[in-house]
């Protein structure tokens, strides 16, 4: 046997024998897909984050007691002997038994990126964006350290991406390596995540445990807006328009009747702390500057409960405390007022119209009191800069955006560390843009998670994590699969004599 069966051999029987799957997260942020897993059954055994913040947090959440897991690295500087080495967890291709992980996804993005022109084997084609280099580091992790699994996940786009789907690319790299593999495109918001958010994920499987390939059901139900359906028919445009389906991709499933509906934005927030922006603002305890977690505040809403917020208070292993440290929200005392005046679902458009209706009002209350504001003057100027925002709405119009408490959240972007207006709270009394720790139940991360820095790396490593609920979807069916390949044994699927 090769050193590559070998492992995998040695692999197989400790599965067989009852021993934990360990999992090591490439690109892992925070810790999104972690989570997932770990709560799924599987133990975290290791990460590589380049973020400082977002490593720290994910060693703060899995690895509390040994600092050398809260440390970032560079995939193209540390190696997987050196990161075993680094944590004494022997040789690579014996450490872990499966590989999740979703490389930078702003490489995959539509607009503005160049064309890729070759795949795999040729890491001069990526020379026009050098992160989009960074999924042949992942491939290079799968070759040395042989998992028995491989989960990659990214954005929709990449199964169209300057006329490549890489996803199928990616997959007969695997295949060639002895995977199994197929991918598809999930919504979280069918898998109990309070945010209609649409993921790639690949899932590859030694050819040891399974000959096909499936995808976790819905366990909830809802109807789209159609600009998800239209995103999606353009990451779909290439499979489409091939002579002959890909049977690597399979369409997600459609939800059984009568599954609960999809955990709406009130049932996720709802439950939390009160913050009236305008209040807080004229009383004095909100204030420009660094927003620190530094300042615990009282928990008070379990008679406002609603299922979803039980399930983010109880996580096992995450649960929340007496207090929270993280519900802090942006200053932004322009805005406030306009908040309040915002009905739901309303975006820039409307924001822009009713600045004007506000600054309008405003001009009239002056001139009743006697102030002669000149148009285009000095004080006019003024008057119209502390009221209607600056923003060109041809250029933005999806800039902004007024939570509904009746449905999830759209989706949430890593720019959220930027502004945080595309998720205006839903309620006008509260007038604000929503906290680091709301945002968090948004992703479905519990209370009890932890993150490292200050409100904007904390808001950029929500924005950019795998949401924790659908992770564990894809974690447990993983589980269920490959433990179904043990049980099952196939005479023809045998590595070194070893089934």
């Amino acid at each position: 046997m090769t050193p590559a069966e070998k492992a995998t051999a040695a692999k197989l029987k400790r599965f067989r024998d009852g021993g934990t799957l360990r999992i090591l997260d490439l690109f892992s942020g925070c810790g999104g897909l972690s989570l997932g897993f770990h709560s799924a059954g599987f133990e975290v055994s290791a990460s590589v984050e380049f973020d400082p913040d977002a490593a720290r947090s994910h060693g703060l959440n899995f690895h509390p007691e040994d600092p050398r897991h809260h440390v970032s690295h560079d995939i193209t500087k540390t190696t997987p002997s050196s990161l075993c080495d680094e944590l004494e967890l022997g040789a690579p291709n014996l450490a872990f038994d499966v590989i999740v992980g979703g490389p930078p996804c702003q490489a995959f993005a539509r607009v503005g990126r160049s064309k890729l022109r070759e795949v795999a084997d040729h890491p001069e084609a990526f020379r026009h964006d050098p992160r989009a280099r960074l999924y042949i580091e992942y491939l290079k992790y799968v070759t040395e350290c042989a998992p028995l699994a491989v989960v990659m996940e990214n954005v929709p786009d990449m199964l169209n991406h300057g006329g490549h789907n890489l996803a199928a690319e990616i997959c007969e790299v695997l295949e060639a390596k002895g995977y199994v593999c197929g991918y598809s495109i999930l919504n979280a918001a069918f898998f109990g995540v309070p945010q209609m958010r649409e993921r790639m994920i690949l899932l590859a499987v030694r050819q040891e445990l399974t000959d096909q390939i499936s995808f976790p059901a819905p366990t909830h139900a809802i109807d789209l807006p159609s600009g998800y359906d239209g995103s999606r028919a353009v990451a779909l445009k290439l499979l489409a328009s091939m002579r002959e389906p890909d049977v690597r991709y399979k369409a997600q499933p459609r939800p059984a009747t009568g599954l609960p509906s999809a955990v709406t934005a009130e049932e996720a927030l709802k439950d939390l702390p009160i913050i009236l922006a305008q209040e807080s603002l004229a009383n004095g305890t909100l204030k420009r500057g660094a927003r620190r977690f530094d300042a615990e505040v009282p928990y008070d809403g379990y008679d406002r409960q609603s299922s979803y917020g039980r399930l983010m208070r109880e996580w096992k292993g995450f649960e929340g405390g007496r207090g929270i440290i993280d519900h802090v929200i942006r200053y932004l005392p322009r805005d406030y007022p306009l908040f309040a005046r915002l009905k739901a679902g309303d975006e820039y458009p409307q924001a822009l119209s009713m600045a004007e209706t506000m600054f309008e009002e405003a001009l009239a209350k002056a001139r009743e009191a006697g102030r002669g504001l000149v148009e285009n003057g000095a004080e006019w100027t003024s008057l119209r800069a502390k009221i209607v925002p600056p923003y060109d709405p041809g250029k933005f119009p999806n800039k902004w955006r007024k939570m509904e408490p009746d449905k999830p959240s759209r989706t949430l972007l890593a720019h959220l560390g930027k502004d945080s207006y595309t998720h205006i709270h839903y309620d006008s009394e509260q007038a604000r843009t929503i906290s680091v720790r709301e945002a968090a139940r948004l992703q479905s991360f519990p209370d009890g998670f932890r993150f490292s820095g200050t409100m904007n790396p904390a808001f950029r490593q929500i924005g950019n994590a795998v949401p924790p609920l659908l992770a564990k979807a894809i974690g447990t069916h993983l589980l269920g699969m490959m433990a179904a390949g043990i049980a099952k044994p196939n005479p023809m699927r045998i590595v070194g004599g070893q089934v």
